[in-house]
């Protein structure tokens, strides 16, 4: 399969949004980081957030994840208000992210990573006691998730020897664990080379069969080919939104974004 072939999930206007937010603000001081910002990520689609450097995809990013508490504004997780929870509280709500940065643990098996991030989901989380030999009931359902990113014949393997293509499937494989209602990728195709790039967006594709993605993205070769929905941004403020097409029409972001695909 060829990034060609792969095409945003067609759905119903009604889709839900499993994640949103209204008049989402961010001020540092005298700075108006993001100003009164609108967004919903949907169930079973791709929300792609793009625009160049400083245009404030970060700060979105992680108001939406709570890692930085709004100036202004609601978020909410389906019919559940989290403008003032804790990130732990959310993750709790199936919000899960990932980062810039790959984040496994190079020493341990790539099965071992995918017990490690499964015993949240299996009353384990908080017996640090455990050997990792304890945690051998959850390697059928461990071998099921590197199945899925295509790692299962590594299982095995240290995560430290992998390449960074794989380090960012296996990080899918452990946020996937989490049994995620929504998933947030930060730049998830950083750094990769085409092949890397092009099996990530498969299976970026593949898991958002199951719940809702926003991935802040500058490739937007990737963006055309998975993105469902687009919200473009400049200065703090939404540009634009829509899908691949309608946002690529508009003058102002073909003008500004749309010409490069090194535009972060």
């Amino acid at each position: 399969m060829t990034m060609a072939t792969i095409s945003a999930r067609p759905a119903p206007e009604s889709a839900r949004a499993a994640l949103s937010a209204r008049g989402l603000s961010k001020s540092f001081g005298n700075f108006q980081a993001v100003t009164n910002v609108d967004i919903d990520i949907r169930h079973g689609r791709i929300h792609a957030l793009i625009g160049p450097n400083g245009a404030g995809k970060s700060t979105v990013f992680n108001l939406l994840t709570k890692f930085l508490q709004p100036s202004a504004g609601t978020i909410m997780v389906g019919e559940t208000d989290i403008t003032r929870m804790a990130p732990a509280q959310v993750a709790r709500l199936g919000v899960a992210r990932s980062f810039q940065i790959s984040a496994t643990f190079g020493d341990m098996s790539l099965v071992d990573n995918v017990c490690v991030a499964l015993q949240r989901q299996n009353g384990l989380a908080v017996q640090f006691w455990r050997s990792l030999a304890s945690l051998s009931r959850l390697r059928p359902r461990a071998m099921e998730l590197l199945g899925r990113v295509g790692l299962a014949d590594m299982a095995d393997h240290r995560a430290a020897d992998l390449s960074y293509g794989r380090k960012r499937a296996l990080e899918i494989a452990t946020t996937l664990a989490l049994d995620p209602k929504v998933l947030l990728l930060d730049e998830p195709l950083a750094g990769m080379g085409q092949e890397d790039v092009e099996t990530m967006a498969r299976l970026i594709a593949d898991v958002a069969r199951d719940c809702a993605v926003l991935m802040v993205e500058h490739n937007i070769k990737v963006v055309a080919d998975i993105g469902d929905d687009i919200t473009v941004l400049q200065r703090g403020e939404i540009l634009t939104q829509g899908n691949y097409d309608a946002v690529s029409a508009d003058p102002r972001v073909r003008e500004a974004y749309m010409g490069t695909e090194d535009d972060d």
